[in-house]
């Protein structure tokens, strides 16, 4: 989680700044461009094996908890849904993709 200068006080996610890190991660795992809203495993860009280094790099990079029915695949397979887990799991996204 960043922090914004105050000691104790974490700066609020930003979408877009997860997006980008999320894009750049990717990419440089893969080595190929990613969308967004690209299915990375329809597309062969990433197996079971590489979904659990998404859940760490997600957890560590930015202070959150994955666990129980958030770690199913769908949460994983685009950007924009790994975006959202995120966010939400921050608390700072809606309702977002929960079954």
């Amino acid at each position: 989680m960043t922090t914004n200068g105050t000691a104790g006080t974490a700066s609020p996610l930003r979408e877009e700044e997860v997006r980008t890190g999320l894009l750049s991660f990717l990419e440089a795992k893969t080595k190929q461009e990613i969308t967004p809203d690209q299915d990375i495993f329809a597309d062969g860009l990433a197996n079971s094996l590489f979904a659990m280094e998404l859940v760490v790099h997600l957890e560590t990079t930015y202070g959150i908890e994955i666990a129980g029915p958030d770690l199913r695949i769908k949460h994983f397979s685009t950007v924009e849904r790994m975006v959202a887990l995120t966010m939400r799991l921050a608390g700072q996204g809606g309702p977002g993709d929960r079954d």
